[in-house]
């Protein structure tokens, strides 16, 4: 009898709550369709996944960790491979001799897809677009703090 009424309250309210919130749980329980002929499949699945996994279901941690000198090799494989690409991309010319054709072709490809109308506006019909939401977007007037008597 040492507890404020508040906390009571509080107690008799979580009561309250919790009753027609049980019943709104069941309420939205998923149920299958008996006359739909997938029925007895989804019931089937449903029926196989409903158990949760076991802790024994998870595979072990390792308790071995990897050896240190392999882990070294492979770093080392790994540049070698790394500088034999990169020798393999030196050899490479990288030399444009027509730069003038090869933009022609590039803008001929371009212009033959199609553009979206959406892809064509300006920077000028963006902005017009959004000033027109800006101007949209009102506020709603203040709301009246006074207190009514």
């Amino acid at each position: 009898m040492n507890a404020p009424l508040s906390k009571k309250m509080i107690l008799i309210a979580a009561a309250a709550i919790s009753a027609p919130l049980g019943a709104c749980a069941n309420a939205l329980a998923p149920k299958t369709d008996a006359t739909s002929p997938l029925a007895p499949r989804v019931q089937e699945l449903v029926d196989a996944n409903r158990r949760y996994p076991k802790w024994e279901d998870f595979p072990a941690a390792p308790t071995a960790l990897p050896d240190v000198a392999q882990v070294a090799s492979n770093a080392r494989t790994l540049q070698g491979d790394g500088a034999t690409l990169n020798g393999e991309i030196a050899r490479i010319e990288w030399t444009l001799s027509d730069p003038e054709t090869l933009a022609a072709q590039v803008k001929a490809q371009v212009d033959a897809v199609p553009v979206s109308p959406d892809a064509a506006r300006t920077q000028a019909d963006i902005e017009a677009f959004a000033q027109s939401l800006r101007d949209r977007a009102k506020a709603p007037p203040p709301l009246d703090r006074r207190p009514t008597r």
